[in-house]
């Protein structure tokens, strides 16, 4: 099993999305914020902050998310298919031509 950096964030991520973990994942991320144990332990002036800077980014990165999904949810936009109204009209009205080149 391969470590990547990317499949933690996706983990992270997933978990953080799911509406029965994702207050349990919240306050766990705050305590580890808190917490003097860390994988880098703070005492180390730079890289001691590095893991925390990191996870409060990724943190407040995917509650912002959320919070915006649910007030465009209420506001009853899409996400999804969200078109501007020329993509409205031009799939709407699509004409065939025959391309003829000039020279």
């Amino acid at each position: 099993m391969k470590f990547s950096i990317d499949s933690v964030y996706n983990w992270y991520r997933n978990l953080i999305r799911n509406p029965k973990y994702r207050w349990w994942v919240i306050l766990g991320t705050l305590v580890y914020f808190v917490s003097p144990i860390d994988i880098v332990p703070d005492i180390f002036p730079i890289v001691g902050q590095i893991d925390d800077v990191l996870l409060m980014t990724l943190l407040v990165t995917e509650v912002s998310g959320l919070v915006l999904d649910g007030w465009k949810a209420r506001k009853g936009v899409d996400t999804a298919t969200v078109n501007t109204s020329d993509d409205a009209t031009s799939s709407a009205e699509t004409v065939d031509v025959d391309a003829v080149s000039v020279k």
